[in-house]
């Protein structure tokens, strides 16, 4: 499935307000960082991921690597920041950052 103009902007603007909620370190994409992103994107669907320490080109090649292990779309890559979407039909809408500020 790959986001419309329209659903990548509504997905930006949400996003914008949103806490980074998984971390990538020094140690890179350990499978702590994968279990994390997968309860991440279960829960909230939209999430907001930090990566530090790593040059543009490693930083793009762990986003790729992000997407391909989850499954989840790409919305926005913005420096250290990356914006990564997946759609849960089952997601708890009180924890779920499109059901709580898209509606």
């Amino acid at each position: 499935m790959s986001l419309t103009a329209s659903q990548k902007k509504t997905l930006k603007s949400v996003g914008h307000i949103l806490d980074p909620v998984v971390q990538i370190g020094d140690r890179g994409l350990t499978e702590g960082v994968l279990g994390e992103l997968e309860r991440a994107l279960n829960d909230h669907e939209l999430v907001k991921i930090r990566i530090a320490g790593a040059e543009r080109d490693e930083r793009a090649k762990l986003i790729q690597r992000l997407i391909e292990r989850s499954g989840a779309e790409l919305v926005q890559s913005i420096g250290k920041t990356a914006l990564l979407y997946r759609h849960n039909p089952e997601a708890d809408p009180r924890l779920s950052n499109i059901a709580r500020y898209t509606e």
